[in-house]
This record gives C-alpha cells, sequence and structure tokens, in this order.
C-alpha cells in the first residue's frame, strides 16, 4: 500500500467534492489506476470486471471483484475486510450471468439503488455490456457521467507521488541508457526491447522497478515514420534511424523518456531537424512555471520551431504518473492549442515534441514536474541525436 490512511482519505474527500459538483452521489470506479489511488488496490485482475463504489454518505468505498482476487485487495487496500466482496468464480465470463448483476444486487441490498450513479464511461475498463447490465439490474437510479472525475483529482500529486516518479525516472533514465547503448549496425530489435524491460524490472540496488503500462516502442528504419510500433527480430542496419520511447515505473508511478539514435551519419536534413526539435523542447521547458496554461506551452514550441519550417500535428504532451496498461497517461490535460489548464506546482507532464514522417523522423521526450518557480525533469539524459558509428562508438549532434 505504502501510503498513509490520511492521504487516501483525503483524496476520496477531494473526490466526492467533485462529485458533488456533478450531481453523483454514488460513483462506480473501474479504471484500476483510479481504484489504486483511492485504495492502495493494486492486481493484474483488470482484465475481469471489478469496481469499487464510492458512495458520499460512507466512510469507506466498496471494492467488488472476483473471488480469486479479493485477497489481493486485503493485502494491497486500507478497507476493512467487510468492505471487500467477491462474487462467485461463476460470473467469470459467463454466457449467462454478468459481474455487474452481482454489483446490481449488491448496490440494492445496501439502499443504493434509487441514487444518482456516476459510471466512468470513457474508461478501458468499463465496457457497454457493463452499463447494460447495470441499467438492467438498477432500472431505479439515474446514471451521469462519471469519467474522469478521479483523473481530474490525481493531476495534481503529492510529495510522496512525487519521490515515486523521481525513482521512476532514474529507472527510465537507466533503462534508457542501457538501450541505446546496445542500439547498433546487426544488433536485434528484439535483444534491445529485452534490455530494456530487464532494466526497467530490475531497477536500482536501492529499488527495483515495476512493469510499465505501455512496453518499449522502437520503430526503426521506415518504422520510424509512426510513434507507437515496438520491436522486431530484424537486425539494424547501417544508415537507419532507431526510436527508443519508454518508462520507468515505480509502484506504478511511471516517468517517460523517448530519445533518437542514428547508426552511421545523418543526413543533414536529419541533423538539422533535431536540432530545431531540440531547440523547441528547451524553450518549452524554460518557459513553464505555475499560473502559465498548457496551451501556451504549445505555442511556445510553434513559434520557436515554425520559422525553421518545422510543424507538428499531435499534441505536444500530456498529464501522466499512476497508471496500467494500456496507458502512462491520465487521460486530462494535454499540452496543445485550446487547452486552458492551468499550471500548478506538483502537475506532471510527458512532453514529447516529436516529428514522424515518412522521411526524416526525429523523437525526444521528457517528463516533467511543475515546481514553485519552474519545473524539473525526472530525468537527465543528453538530448541530443545520438549517433552511433557501427561499431561501439556513440556520438552526439548539438
Amino acid at each position: 500500500m505504502n501510503v498513509e490512511v490520511a492521504e487516501y482519505m483525503d483524496r476520496m474527500k477531494r473526490t466526492k467534492a467533485k462529485m458533488a459538483e456533478k450531481g453523483i452521489e454514488v460513483l462506480l470506479i473501474t479504471d484500476p489506476a483510479n481504484m489504486n489511488y483511492l485504495t492502495g488496490f493494486d492486481g493484474w485482475s483488470f482484465y475481469v470486471d471489478q469496481m469499487l463504489v464510492l458512495m458520499d454518505d460512507e466512510e469507506q468505498p466498496i471494492w467488488i471483484g472476483r473471488t480469486a482476487d479479493a485477497n489481493a485487495a486485503k493485502v494491497t487496500t486500507w478497507l476493512f475486510h467487510e468492505n471487500i466482496i467477491p462474487y462467485p468464480d461463476t460470473y467469470v465470463h459467463s454466457q449467462t450471468r454478468h459481474p455487474m448483476d452481482f454489483v446490481a444486487e449488491i448496490l440494492t441490498q445496501i439502499g443504493q439503488d434509487k441514487r444518482n450513479i456516476g459510471v466512468e464511461m470513457d474508461s478501458y475498463y468499463f465496457s457497454a455490456k457493463c452499463f447494460q447490465q447495470l441499467n438492467k439490474g438498477l432500472s431505479n437510479a439515474t446514471f451521469l457521467d462519471g469519467s474522469l472525475i478521479v483523473n481530474w483529482v490525481r493531476i495534481i500529486k503529492s510529495p510522496a507521488e512525487i519521490l515515486k516518479m523521481e525513482k521512476a525516472g532514474i529507472i527510465g533514465e537507466h533503462a534508457m541508457r542501457e538501450g541505446i547503448e546496445m542500439v547498433n549496425d546487426g544488433v536485434r530489435g528484439c535483444d534491445v526491447a529485452a534490455k530494456i524491460s530487464h532494466e526497467q524490472l530490475s531497477g536500482t540496488p536501492e529499488f527495483g522497478g515495476d512493469y510499465p503500462a505501455i512496453v518499449p516502442l522502437l520503430p526503426a528504419g521506415e518504422r520510424t515514420s509512426t510513434p507507437h510500433l515496438t520491436w522486431t527480430d530484424k537486425p539494424y542496419q547501417q544508415g537507419e534511424t532507431v526510436i527508443l520511447e519508454l518508462a520507468g515505473c515505480y509502484q506504478r508511478y511511471h516517468a517517460p523518456i523517448a530519445r533518437t539514435v542514428q547508426i552511421g551519419q545523418p543526413s543533414t536534413n536529419m541533423k538539422n531537424l533535431s536540432e530545431v526539435v531540440i531547440e523547441g523542447l528547451n524553450a518549452c521547458l524554460d518557459f513553464i512555471q505555475p499560473g502559465v496554461a498548457c496551451e501556451e506551452i504549445e505555442t511556445v514550441w510553434r513559434k520557436t520551431v515554425e520559422k525553421h519550417g518545422v510543424t507538428k500535428e499531435s499534441r505536444l504532451g500530456y498529464s501522466m504518473g499512476l497508471n496500467y496498461p494500456p496507458d502512462w497517461g491520465e487521460h486530462t490535460a494535454s499540452i496543445r492549442t485550446g487547452d486552458k489548464t492551468i499550471l500548478v506546482p506538483n502537475m506532471t507532464f510527458h512532453l514529447i515534441p516529436a516529428i514522424w514522417s515518412e522521411g526524416d523522423s526525429f523523437e525526444i521526450s521528457e517528463s516533467f514536474y511543475v515546481t514553485e518557480n519552474g519545473c524539473k525533469t525526472f530525468a537527465n539524459l543528453p538530448r541530443e541525436l545520438m549517433i552511433k558509428d557501427g561499431f561501439a562508438n556513440l556520438d552526439f549532434v548539438g
């Protein structure tokens, strides 16, 4: 669990305040990161239906999940054991009954079936079938969209959370260094991924790593025209570009980082592109401080790079931190035009001003947290295009 009960209580208090703003009396939480944030629950059980029931008039929430996972709730959460309610395994992947039927029965038994119930409509872990069965079983309830309520509470980290992300940053930096060191002509991408994964999980002698929400992303050659490809078993070749995007993870808290390696000397265009993107990244980091809006950061980036003829269609960054597969992002604030979220200390973001194209592509990123007078990155690694001469030497452009 590793968090004081007082902090969990404060998190619930702030979540209930957000619920009240939306007229929600009962919030059904299915996002495992939100469940973890409020209770400490931590298990690879999100492939089956599970839920945290947060009620505005109850001091403790209720965890409902598969019987096989109930002891995980007892081991990892601060909840009273009587607030951990398992459903029988006959509900698991059944064609005749559904876990939400069981949830509806429980809510009816405890008198919560005629209330305003919020559900995380836009969660990976809440299906159309879940909503259908809840509607059927709780016909007297009023359902409201409770998406992202907890996510927005999570956006400002506590000192304890920042410390975890600092550890994740150290792990990520180490894994990135090892990955870059291994990339070279004739080396298979799958072997680089294996090395990175080993470093992510083993961590440091002082603290071990956790499994990240996203596996290492390692496109090479023509595959660098798009960001979200993993590795292949094809050996890297002289003249290829290799992008490495990964995250260190510590107790479910992430610190992503991306770098680009060139095997052999880069083209003039690639060299120029990398320098422009790095200039834009540095300008953003220098600009960031409490009181600025997310969209203002994007404006700084755009004005810095557009004079060099560079444009970027995708967002520049996003809030991130605590999460489970398939994503380390929080799905709240984005660094892009139109997002007026105001930065405050201890907000955390992944700033990724990458350019992907069918020609030269360059990806670099930094995770950072907002401080009292600026920002601080979670890793300390050179930002230049990293050049391998085809043997063992590593050089930098910039």
